[in-house]
């Protein structure tokens, strides 16, 4: 039982980095879709349906970021959940600066950062693995 999970460094490090982004994107995913159109209009310079369609975007790219690994199937769609959230954080630090000011566009920034790292350090082991499973079938059964 225990062979099946990767506990290095990496691994661990990748997952907590996942779990607080889910968190994070969870979070604000939900509270753009169930915040009323009134005040998503008052609070936001945007078109409330772009938000909408953002907080869609930041719930489905939460949940890319924990089930694929935590069911063990697809798990390509973890570092495509995290690549599409790297754009929505580009279009947040774009519009950061250019609404409110550079300093506040620091945070978006940073978690921007933080999905190009799970986005880079998934499909790097994506490809490890793809790498190795050739050998291992050829290997025979013990």
């Amino acid at each position: 039982m225990a062979k099946h999970f990767n506990l290095t460094r990496t691994n661990v490090a990748l997952w907590t980095v996942q779990g607080m982004l889910a968190a994070l994107f969870l979070f604000a995913g939900v509270m753009k879709l169930v915040t009323p159109a009134e005040m998503l209009a008052d609070m936001m310079p945007l078109p409330v349906a772009f938000v909408k369609f953002i907080g869609m975007c930041e719930t489905l790219g939460a949940l890319g970021l924990i089930l694929p690994g935590l069911f063990r199937m697809q798990r390509g769609l973890t570092p495509a959940a995290a690549t599409g959230l790297v754009m929505i954080m580009i279009g947040a630090t774009v519009t950061t600066v250019i609404l409110i000011d550079a300093p506040s566009a620091v945070f978006p920034f940073v978690v921007g950062v933080l999905c190009a790292s799970v986005a880079y350090g998934r499909r790097r082991q994506l490809i490890g693995r793809s790498a190795v499973a050739p050998r291992l079938a050829l290997q025979p059964a013990s």
